[in-house]
């Protein structure tokens, strides 16, 4: 059994974040799916366990369950079904981007499903990675790239969240919420804002949103995030970081002004949505292993590898806060 998740130190390697060379890590033409990408991945007991963001050859939406033994190679189960917490079918137009996080012990699914008319947050709980309970929805259509401080502060959860216009969203910027009941969110702010032209930080002109659960650091939570640049060939996702602090989650102390990874390689260039960084899941350890599972070009699931103390210096030397 694997006691430690998979992650490699290239050779030679300088720069702060590094590809997996095998990229990308899923061979569509053994799936009976369109495209897998965007998904959420915990590793436990050394297994881990998924939930990947799917599109079905009808092109719709779906969440579906998965397994792996090496983080690499992943047997695909069934659709997820969730229950609400009278033990009905929890029904819903589509669900996507799912995130996985641990709070003191609690397991929850965070993800993005339409139920009334517009994309929201829902949360729901798993005790075995396959049965979800579906919690009360507690935001308004239309927000997304919901995503849970992995520690409860002051007695309090605390949601990143990025409400958003109709449609495709053409802006956006990150909120914090919190909640005594993971039900009833309120006490929202401003946490993280797009382009600033002060700052040049034009690769995120036009939205941002959180990505996986912030990694729990000594000099902060360490939130790694997505920006969006327009250009006359359409949108360009890229991947950056920050640092929020760790007594007040609201409070952002440190952000780069550069992006810390962009699209360069062919799977990331082309393919359904071309030029696409999506991270919906980084795994950690005591030794400050990073491994970030990100979708690319909204058609294939990707490795990168970085360190806890690469990161916060990447941070420190760009800080545009």
């Amino acid at each position: 059994m694997n006691k430690s998740f998979f992650w490699k130190k290239e050779k030679n390697q300088d720069e702060y974040i590094w590809r997996y060379e095998k990229n990308p890590i899923i061979d569509l033409s053994k799936v009976d799916y369109w495209h897998v990408f965007n998904s959420a991945i915990v590793f436990e007991n050394g297994i881990y366990h998924c939930l990947f963001r799917v599109e079905t050859k009808d092109g719709c939406p779906r969440l579906v369950l998965g397994k792996s033994l090496d983080g690499l190679n992943f047997e695909f189960g069934e659709p997820v079904e969730f229950r609400n917490s009278d033990g009905s079918l929890f029904e819903y137009s589509y669900a996507y981007d799912p995130r996985l996080v641990k709070v003191e012990g609690r397991i929850f699914a965070i993800f993005c499903a339409d139920t009334f008319g517009g994309p929201s947050i829902y949360i729901a709980e798993t005790k075995d990675y396959v049965n979800y309970t579906v919690l009360p929805c507690g935001f308004l259509p239309y927000n997304r790239n919901g995503v849970l401080i992995p520690e409860k502060i002051n007695g309090k959860y605390f949601m990143l969240n990025r409400p958003c216009s109709l449609g495709h969203t053409e802006s956006g910027e990150i909120f914090i919420s919190e909640s005594e009941d993971l039900i009833h969110w309120g006490n929202h702010k401003l946490l993280m804002k797009k382009f600033e032209e002060k700052y040049k930080n034009f690769w995120e002109r036009i939205k941002i949103g959180a990505g996986p659960a912030p990694i729990k650091t000594k000099e902060g939570w360490l939130l790694i995030y997505h920006g969006v640049q327009g250009t006359c060939n359409g949108w360009t996702y890229s991947i950056g970081v920050a640092l929020l602090d760790l007594k007040d989650p609201t409070k952002l102390i440190a952000k780069g002004s550069r992006y810390l990874m962009t699209p360069e390689t062919i799977y990331e260039k082309t393919g359904f949505c071309a030029n696409v960084l999506f991270p919906c899941t980084a795994l950690s350890d005591d030794e400050g292993h990073i491994t970030i599972y990100y979708g690319a070009a909204d058609t294939v699931v990707a490795l990168a590898f970085t360190q806890v103390d690469e990161l916060v210096d990447y941070i420190k030397k760009n800080n545009c806060v």
